[in-house]
């Protein structure tokens, strides 16, 4: 962190990121309900945006590396057709807490200049992931990252039975306890993974949406064994995100021409009324 204070210093760039705060896009699954009867279906659109807020993505094979669906252990995959709007349609599943896991296939973005990326860094807090040999010098080109989006939503089926699992994604955010069924009035527990391992003292960004639509967005950090407990208002939905970022490896370097990866881990859920 250090680091880039010194080089928002040297950039003249403290005062705008101070008043531009939110340059980076989330990807969410944003069901229509979180709470459906037996037999009744599940609809989710596939949101890209900020703030909670964005447009819907329409399911397009070549951007899907992962969209499976799990009821009480048992996973399959979803199937759609191309520029379905939205993503997930009349998905009926046996009762039980659904969890949706989709992934992304790798995309790359360049860029505008080092003002935008130095201020999502920090906004990120992924300074002490950037290596030193990005920092900034006038003659060098705007960076370009290789991102991918580890999306999950819990979904309330009927007896809303089951839990949450990892999934296999390659960074995720479990949540430790059944919002629709356990006792959560001190809070959601929740396990942020990267790599199959806890991460320790990371930043975690939390979108809470009240019933009115007013977003109120906080920032917490992981405990040393990766975990939190997030405080939960009954009728508000959630969307919880956390970032990783890494040195591209050599073959992914060489095939995207970038350098550097960032990983999106998103999981959505509502707290009951």
């Amino acid at each position: 962190m250090k680091n880039i204070r010194i080089l928002f210093r040297l950039f003249g760039l403290f005062g705008l990121c101070a008043a531009q705060p939110a340059l980076a896009h989330e990807v969410w699954l944003e069901p229509q309900k979180y709470q459906v009867e037996n037999g009744q279906p599940i609809v989710a659109a596939l949101k890209n945006g900020q703030d909670f807020e964005g447009i819907e993505l329409g399911w397009f094979a070549g951007r899907i590396a992962t969209f499976d669906k799990i009821v009480r252990g048992k996973r399959s995959r979803l199937e759609g057709r191309t520029g379905d709007l939205p993503a997930v349609q009349d998905l009926v599943t046996d009762p039980g807490l659904v969890v949706l896991v989709y992934q992304s296939t790798p995309q790359s973005l360049t860029y505008e200049n080092w003002e935008k990326f130095l201020s999502f860094i920090e906004n990120k807090d992924l300074a002490s992931s950037l290596p030193s040999r990005f920092l900034p010098d006038a003659s060098d080109l705007p960076p370009k990252e290789l991102y991918t989006r580890h999306v999950k939503s819990l979904i309330a089926v009927g007896h809303a039975m089951g839990e949450d699992q990892e999934t296999g994604l390659e960074t995720e955010i479990i949540a430790l306890a059944n919002p629709y069924r356990d006792d959560v009035s001190r809070g959601l527990p929740l396990r942020v993974l990267y790599q199959g391992r806890p991460r320790a003292t990371t930043q975690v960004e939390v979108f809470d949406r009240a019933p009115n639509g007013t977003v109120t967005v906080t920032r917490l950090r992981t405990d040393a064994s990766g975990e939190l407990v997030l405080p939960l208002t009954a009728g508000h939905e959630y969307l919880v995100d956390s970032v990783v970022l890494r040195l591209a490896a050599k073959e992914t370097a060489q095939k995207y021409n970038v350098a550097i990866e960032t990983l999106w881990a998103a999981l959505t859920f509502a707290a009951p009324e």
